[in-house]
């Protein structure tokens, strides 16, 4: 049989050599599983379109659209109501509620606006009017969080 004869210095160099492989092959593949906020708007309008749904009266579809160029994506929760002061004044009410769910649930991403994207979530009549409002970014996402916490100390957001 052939014997194999490796001295002491040409283990150290096959040992670096190796090294250097692993660590160029780790980097490398860092790189390619890092996503930019771009790729990562894109990922959560398509797993919001195809698994999210509200629950309320009078929606009949949610729909999410992404704006990569603005970092923003449009959320819209579209309803059977009509469009009349009575059903602005309570949705105008209700509305950061229904944002609080939305961002317990993940269907606004905290996440994503820590890194600066913003939602634009509007609550829509049978005819597309609006209903009630609301941009999401970093200072509203804060409202509405701090809001859970006390009732009496509640601040509110502008509608």
């Amino acid at each position: 049989m052939f014997e194999l004869k490796i001295n002491y210095k040409n283990q150290k160099i096959m040992i670096r050599k190796i090294t250097q492989i692993a660590f160029a092959f780790a980097v490398v593949l860092l790189l390619v599983s890092c996503k930019n906020t771009k790729q990562k708007i894109q990922e959560h309008v398509s797993t919001y379109n195809n698994s999210s749904s509200i629950k309320g009266h009078g929606i009949t579809s949610t729909t999410a659209k992404a704006f990569l160029n603005d970092n923003k994506i449009e959320i819209r929760i579209e309803t059977n109501l009509e469009e009349n002061d009575t059903n602005k004044l309570t949705y105008k009410e209700s509305f950061p509620d229904l944002l609080k769910e939305m961002i317990k649930n993940d269907q606004i991403s905290s996440a994503l606006i820590a890194e600066g994207v913003t939602f634009d979530v509007y609550f829509l009549a049978y005819n597309n009017a609006i209903l009630a409002k609301k941009l999401v970014d970093q200072e509203e996402l804060a409202v509405l969080e701090g809001a859970e916490g006390s009732k009496d100390n509640k601040a509110t957001a502008k509608l």
